[in-house]
């Protein structure tokens, strides 16, 4: 029987992050070549079951009708990138925010452990059993875990996959994942918002003008993630009445990429994109104009930004009950105390609240139902509480959470990000 291709997927990330030189230089060898042990039996358990013949259901069991366990394959992909984001994100996340740009070595890392490949189907050259957005969702919760600009950095050329795989042509596609998935790594980039008031990611003012065989695309393009070390990016731009994605080399005349400092997400090493008539083939526009859908390609980016912003919550959360359980003040922890606990207890409610309405956006959007409301909901929620849990963490680490010795201070201005930052990634 043929192997799992998520499961051959994880097997591999998780084999290639225990050798690496990036859980050597943190420590972590035993703890990854433990987790590569644990996923071979789970294999092997898998194809076992796999060979039987499935029991007939009792008619007397009750019918499971709602139920957000994560499958066996999926539990294997979201431990592996918990350990990664927690033990090398993390690590590398101050570094990386002092650089304002991710370490070599955790982008290198990236390719190594083939993240990319674990967004395209086997078909295509990838590990993946099918395109996922809920895969997708629980591996970016894990990266935000980590950290969130490290995370958005990592999640970029996946969701140029992604888009490749929703919208490209059969030759884009070949072309695109071809280069995504090949060694060395690629690394690319979406670049959908811009630098001017009420942004609409529906309607660009990029223009793209067609003049004879080619397009000619001018406008700006702010915040875009890995600006400096993309090798091409899919800028959005408007042709006629329509918001279209396009092909674009690094490389192009008339395409100027500055650094763009900003208050969070500074390890994502956003640019800004100067377009002065650049000039494309046509063949650099994604897709069929009839079967091209931007509404999904901005719902599936509030979707994966929602992912990393519940994972950032979610690291609050542990770092927060960790500090005030061994804080002692006047001879008890702080967390004996009514307010504080109350805070920690609205953290995790909120928390939750966000989950909830991630996953049920990448559900609907996995079983080909329209999800825009639910996209909306989930942005509107997870930028809102990002602000709050990101300000209640650092007040319960009092002075400790002003000073870099701590992370809260840097996951406080990652959350601000959440409701400013539109595309640049899909779930």
């Amino acid at each position: 029987m043929a192997a799992n291709p998520v499961l051959k997927g994880g097997l591999r990330m998780l084999s290639a992050f225990a050798s690496s030189g990036l859980a050597e230089r943190y420590g972590v060898e035993d703890q990854a070549r433990e987790l590569v042990e644990r996923a071979a039996k789970l294999g092997v358990d898998l194809l076992a079951r796999g060979g039987a013949k499935k029991a007939p259901r009792d008619p007397a069991a009750p019918k499971v009708r709602f139920d957000l366990t994560p499958t066996e394959s999926q539990e294997l992909l979201r431990s592996t990138m918990r350990r990664f984001g927690e033990e090398v994100l993390r690590e590398a996340a101050d570094e990386a925010d002092v650089a304002m740009r991710p370490p070599a070595e955790v982008i290198e890392m990236a390719g190594e452990i083939g993240l990319v490949e674990l967004a395209v189907p086997e078909a295509l050259g990838g590990a993946a059993e099918e395109r996922s957005p809920i895969t997708t969702a629980l591996l970016a919760e894990e990266l935000g875990y980590g950290d969130m600009a490290l995370g958005a950095a990592l999640l970029a050329p996946v969701s140029v996959a992604h888009l490749a795989l929703d919208h490209g042509t059969e030759a884009q596609q070949k072309d695109l994942l071809g280069r995504l998935t090949a060694e060395p790594f690629v690394p690319a980039s979406a670049a959908l918002l811009e630098p001017r008031p009420l942004f609409d990611p529906r309607k660009p003012a990029t223009k793209a003008k067609k003049i004879g065989g080619e397009y000619r695309l001018r406008g700006e393009k702010s915040m875009v993630i890995l600006g400096q070390s993309a090798r091409f990016f899919l800028v959005s731009a408007m042709v006629d009445k329509d918001a279209r994605l396009f092909v674009v080399e690094r490389d192009r005349d008339g395409l100027t990429i500055e650094p763009e400092p900003t208050m969070g997400l500074r390890g994502a090493n956003l640019c800004r994109l100067r377009l002065r008539d650049v000039e494309v083939p046509a063949s650099a526009m994604l897709g069929e104009a009839e079967s091209f859908d931007h509404q999904r390609v901005v719902d599936l980016g509030r979707v994966a930004w929602g992912a990393l912003a519940v994972g950032q919550a979610r690291a609050t959360l542990d770092y927060v009950k960790t500090y005030c359980n061994e804080r002692v003040a006047f001879g008890e922890p702080i967390t004996n105390r009514q307010a504080v606990a109350f805070m920690i207890a609205d953290i995790a409610i909120e928390l939750e609240g966000m989950r909830l309405l991630v996953w049920r956006a990448a559900a609907r959007a996995e079983r080909g139902k329209s999800f825009t409301r639910e996209a909306h909901l989930a942005r509107v929620q997870c930028a809102a509480m990002s602000m709050k849990i990101g300000t209640d963490g650092v007040q319960l680490l009092g002075g400790s959470g002003f000073i870099r010795e701590h992370p809260l201070e840097r996951w406080y201005r990652h959350g601000r990000g959440v409701a400013v930052m539109e595309g640049g990634l899909s779930a």
